[in-house]
């Protein structure tokens, strides 16, 4: 059954009726053996040459002229590689001085502020108001529901969903959807709490609800947006629509062994106490820099070779895109420190929002049954901080059986990607006008659906994902949640959350006082500024490395007078293999980390 191929097992099922939900396989080679001298030749005499490995058969293509063009190549490449990471540097220095905006491609306005809130925090509502030389009237259907994107406060700023034209914003925009944008701003308001910002987002709603009557605003969440979306959904039963969840964590306990090392990281600092630490030395302010210096462990070759090698050997055409991703990457945003401690304690550690334990204030505890308009869940196999078993794994917690999902009257659709990574989810131009298209496209069809658990099939036989809407058809699948089940060793991350409340009550009783007294700005401010995540990029720039400048120059004059070396060149196909050896090292090292990881909790606070 197609069905069963969603069951946790060590290596994931593979059946040609249902590839999208198992893991992606990789083909394997038939290798010819070689031919043995006197038996195996064909008749006739072969040539010399045919004979010589391709290796040396190359090398002996390669004149010395070929060296000498490759190495101007090289040092042309290398200036406009440094030269690029002096603009990064400069853009990032920029972008803080600016008050770090949020990077929408789109214009917009202001709606609500809701610094100016009775509970005041750093959030605000935008309307997306033209999308290049077309204004509002001329792109949105007043028949459609409006869409509210709710980009995730996850240590950088706003603008994920609508980072390039071709984007959720851009997709949502395109099918005549009225667009509002959930931004925050860089500092949190003084000591504001999850609650506060739950109260917030729930106005937001209000507002856009009373400008489109009679149509409830479909949220759309991305990663840690997602999860606010749902409590959002929760928390205003009949006020919201559908609720798309796009790569947003619910279970977060899930994961696969040595796939999804971020789960275990808590118990390796002991749990949330570090995070309250790291909030008191920096007045009561969570960098969020040490959230994406997480991200960028998870795969530790990518951050220091692989997107500077990529850089480097397609520097003609690479490094626009390259700065335009790098301007929002480098641009870290902060989170008060009842947030993270909140955060951090009861979902990532604690793992209470499937067990109905997450309170958001004495007066209201979440309970993900009281949500009643439909959900849909978009993940990827290829996610390894939000895989489908954290995405899906929420529901058999919550719904004992497919009948009890059908009892509520709740509409659950899921769909999969096999293979593109986290942010891609977010921010693939093919993902937008592929998976979110369909998705917008089919909103009514979902909402028509009866109570239960469904698949949602994308058939596209042309492979284009810019095909018209009689080019692809959807269907869904019903499912079983009986046939939900990933396993984990649910012990080993209990004794987690109990160490970790044990070390959060020594700290905030004992150290956390202290630790207050002698937090003081400048300190705060040397703690921002030296964060490696900032040393790394900002070090650069002419501002501080006054001979960078000189790259400047350099580049200019290069770009004037390129000299690239084509890239069949058996010079260029040798530098691409030792770019791919290097990465495969980085890669086995990383496989290896994380195993010696799982093998090490499992040590520590296995059964």
């Amino acid at each position: 059954m197609a069905e069963d191929n969603l069951k946790k097992t060590t290596k994931p099922l593979v059946t040609s009726r249902d590839p999208v939900l198992s893991a992606p396989t990789r083909s394997r080679s038939v290798t010819t053996p070689p031919a043995r001298p006197g038996r195996d030749r064909p008749h006739g005499k072969a040539s010399g040459k045919e004979e010589l490995p391709a290796k040396l058969r190359n090398a002996l293509e390669v004149g010395p002229l070929d060296y000498l063009a490759y190495q101007r190549d090289v040092l042309e490449r290398t200036i406009l590689f440094f030269d690029t990471l002096r603009r990064r540097a400069n853009n990032m220095l920029d972008h803080e001085r600016a008050g770090l905006p949020p990077l929408l491609n789109f214009k917009y306005e202001t709606l609500l502020d809701a610094r100016q809130f009775e509970r005041p925090v750093n959030y605000a509502l935008l309307r997306i108001t033209e999308v290049g030389e077309d204004c509002w009237d001329d792109c949105v259907d007043p028949a459609k529901p409006p869409v509210i994107v709710i980009d995730p406060r996850a240590g950088h700023g706003p603008g994920m969903g609508g980072f390039k034209r071709e984007s959720e914003v851009g997709v949502a925009l395109h099918t005549g959807h009225p667009v509002y944008f959930v931004v925050f701003f860089p500092e949190p308001c003084p000591h504001q709490t999850l609650a506060d910002v739950l109260s917030a987002l729930r106005r937001f709603v209000e507002e856009v609800a009373a400008r489109h009557v009679g149509k409830a605003p479909v949220l759309y969440g991305n990663c840690q947006g997602g999860w606010a979306a749902t409590l959002l959904s929760a928390h205003c039963p009949g006020s919201v629509g559908p609720t798309v969840l796009n790569g947003s964590p619910l279970s977060y306990w899930e994961g696969e062994p040595g796939v999804n090392p971020m789960r275990v990281l808590g118990g390796f600092s002991g749990g949330v106490w570090l995070a309250h630490f790291l909030a008191d030395l920096n007045q009561d302010r969570f960098d969020g820099a040490w959230l994406v210096q997480n991200f960028e462990s998870l795969k530790p070759g990518n951050a220091i070779w692989d997107k500077y090698a990529n850089l480097f050997t397609k520097i003609d055409g690479e490094s626009d895109r390259f700065l335009d991703f790098e301007r929002w990457w480098n641009g870290f945003y902060r989170l008060s420190g009842e947030e993270i401690v909140t955060i951090v304690e009861d979902l990532f550690v604690g793992n209470k929002l499937e067990q109905g334990q997450l309170r958001i204030d004495e007066h209201c505890t979440v309970d993900l049954t009281k949500i009643k308009s439909p959900l849909v869940v978009f993940a990827s196999y290829g996610d390894n901080i939000t895989p489908p078993h954290q995405a899906l794994g929420w529901v058999p917690a919550v719904y004992e059986s497919t009948d009890a999902l059908k009892q509520a009257g709740q509409r659950i659709v899921y769909l999969t990607n096999p293979h593109v990574g986290h942010l891609g989810i977010f921010v693939s131009a093919s993902v937008a006008r592929f998976e979110h298209r369909a998705i917008l496209e089919n909103l009514a069809d979902i909402e028509a659906l009866a109570p239960g658990l469904f698949e949602m099939k994308i058939d596209n036989p042309t492979g284009d994902p810019d095909c018209r809407r009689d080019q692809y058809s959807v269907r869904f699948d019903p499912r079983k949640i009986e046939d939900l089940q990933f396993d984990y060793p649910r012990k080993s991350f209990e004794n987690v959350r109990n160490v970790s409340e044990f070390n959060e009550t020594l700290y905030r009783t004992f150290m956390s006082p202290w630790v207050k007294a002698v937090a003081n700005p400048w300190l705060a401010l040397s703690m921002q500024w030296l964060h490696p995540m900032r040393t790394k990029t900002y070090l650069w720039s002419e501002t501080f490395v006054p001979w960078m400048g000189a790259f400047a120059v350099l580049a200019d004059a290069v770009a004037k007078g390129r000299h690239p070396m084509a890239d069949d060149h058996p010079l260029m196909a040798q530098e691409r293999q030792l770019i791919e050896h290097i990465s495969a090292f980085w890669e086995s090292a990383r496989r290896l980390r994380d195993a010696a990881q799982e093998r090490t909790f499992a040590t520590i606070y296995g059964e």
